[in-house]
């Protein structure tokens, strides 16, 4: 049962739920799911009929929640409501998540020999030679010119504080999806295991060569 005490919060996509139910295939069943949800609180997303024989009916509803804690709530009133079977509950956000939120594609075609000795050697020597003497033909014939470093030392993490590199990471990768997204810049994530300035400072310096920027991103002062 949830707190009807603490102060409501409105609920949100960052805390909601697929969960999957299995039911008797009679009216009113989905009825007596979507109640439960409803009683404690949950808002409804989407509802798919995945499986259905004479007997049963499996559906899997999107549901949000306030924080983690109400979404236990919900899957609780769920687990012991008369005539439901909660198969599973998975929490959209990791879902989301899995794999990564960035990738990186080839623009250039490999799909013979011919294009292989294109993109690659021996026909690649021919621009590396043009760009060695002039850094002028780097920025149009590399991805530098449209590519951006997303740089952090996880020091100072959205309102999360000091969380470190790694779990920088998926914070690193969604700034880049918005590079990506709403400006067509390609954008990856750089989480160094440093908090040194002077290390951090001299690392944006030994990579700005592939860059054509580089964004700060969540790291505490100086």
């Amino acid at each position: 049962m949830s707190d009807q005490t603490s102060p409501r919060r409105h609920t949100s996509a960052s805390y909601s739920l697929i969960v999957r139910t299995e039911t008797a295939n009679q009216p009113g069943m989905l009825a007596r799911v979507l109640t439960a949800i409803g009683e404690e609180g949950g808002n409804l997303g989407e509802i798919d009929l995945v499986a259905e024989s004479e007997e049963r009916r499996v559906r899997e509803i999107v549901v949000l929640a306030r924080d983690e804690a109400h979404g236990h709530a919900i899957a609780e009133r769920l687990t012991h409501r008369d005539g439901v079977h909660l198969a599973s509950i998975v929490d959209r956000i990791f879902r989301a998540h899995e794999g990564g939120k960035i990738d990186v594609v080839s623009r250039a075609p490999v799909a013979t020999r011919a294009d292989l000795s294109m993109v690659y050697t021996p026909g690649v020597g021919r621009v590396c030679m043009a760009t060695r003497d002039d850094p002028v033909p780097q920025w149009r014939y590399t991805s530098r010119a449209n590519t951006v470093a997303v740089v952090t030392d996880g020091s100072a993490v959205l309102g999360l504080g000091n969380i470190g590199p790694a779990a920088a990471q998926p914070v690193m990768e969604g700034k880049c999806a918005i590079f990506k997204t709403f400006a067509g810049v390609n954008a990856f994530p750089i989480c160094l295991a440093t908090q040194d300035p002077d290390q951090i400072v001299a690392t944006v310096e030994r990579i700005a060569p592939v860059f054509g920027g580089t964004n700060i991103e969540d790291i505490a002062a100086p």
